[in-house]
């Protein structure tokens, strides 16, 4: 079953990594000419016209995309026009942080959220439940980038307790990950409340209470395992979201991940680099939805993969 669902991740990976490039490359090949950038402002018209043929971006846009998609198939990511060498191993080498920085920023919202949603469901009508309910109303309605300026100035510049930019240590990973993490757990109580709020109501919930078993054991093992699927879909599509749309925050905080050479490349028109970047998580986009109907399955075994 397990290789079944792989070679028809295969399938639908193939079509969608082709739209994908088809996508970024003419979304590229609009923002202009790329050497505007790397020729020196005292170089010729000569010059730069060498460096165009140099790069093959004389030739017709068609004919340009046909070598893109030939070289790819034969291994050839391209050259970042930054960096002179292949464009792969620069992103790659980025996605590790990238990585790091999405687990440690989804393990902030989990905590935060499973348990505030949580108790918020059993105690609805409350204190809490409204405490809960406008908590995460509020850290939705706040900007990734406000967050990020707030913590710098409250525990970089006036408590100086964690470090403002930069990577190394896991002191350099708690703003990031508390920009992002708390951006998504409003969300994600929300989803938990309304998802174990329609469990408690079912009647097998209250068959196991008429049972005597303990509320302990009925809330952790029938009702959060049942409200744990839509939790499980709003997760992985937050996953992906993080893998591509930490821009401001990787770029706020120099978190040396995808997010950040992304902008940078953007900003310097670097081809390659913005290409494989996207290809790369479009493929870690086509994973996490694998992994998530792996996860569908382990919850509920009824649930086919």
């Amino acid at each position: 079953m397990i290789f079944s669902a792989l070679w028809r991740l295969l399938l639908q990976a193939v079509p969608v990594l082709f739209t994908v490039t088809l996508i970024v490359f003419a979304l590229v090949f609009l923002a202009g000419d790329p050497t505007v950038m790397m020729i020196p402002d005292q170089a010729s018209e000569a010059d730069r016209l060498a460096m165009v043929a140099a790069w093959g971006l004389d030739q017709p846009v068609h004919m340009q995309y046909l070598n893109y998609m030939r070289n790819l198939l034969h291994g050839d990511f391209g050259t970042s026009y930054r960096y002179g060498s292949s464009a792969l191993p620069i992103v790659l080498e980025r996605l590790p942080a990238t990585l790091l920085l999405a687990a440690a920023s989804m393990l902030v919202a989990v905590l935060i959220a499973v348990p505030a949603g949580m108790a918020a469901a059993l105690r609805r009508g409350s204190w809490v439940d409204h405490a809960v309910s406008g908590v995460a109303v509020l850290g939705k309605a706040m900007p990734n980038f406000w967050v990020a300026i707030m913590l710098i100035l409250v525990f970089g510049v006036s408590l100086r307790w964690l470090p403002v930019s930069g990577s190394g240590t896991w002191a350099h990973l708690v703003m990031p990950a508390l920009t992002l993490g708390t951006a998504f757990a409003g969300d994600l109580a929300k989803l938990v409340r309304a998802s174990m709020l329609e469990t408690l109501s079912q009647d097998y919930m209250r068959t196991a209470y008429a049972k005597g078993i303990p509320d302990w054991l009925v809330i952790g093992k029938h009702a959060l395992r049942n409200a744990a699927i839509p939790t499980v879909t709003m997760t992985s599509l937050h996953v992906v979201a993080l893998l591509g749309g930490a821009l401001v925050t990787e770029t706020i905080f120099a978190w040396p991940g995808l997010g950040q050479l992304i902008v940078q490349a953007i900003n310097t028109k670097d081809m390659a680099v913005i290409q494989i970047s996207v290809l790369v998580i479009t493929a870690m986009t086509l994973l996490v939805n694998f992994l998530t109907d792996v996860v569908y399955r382990l919850i509920d075994p009824r649930m086919k993969l």
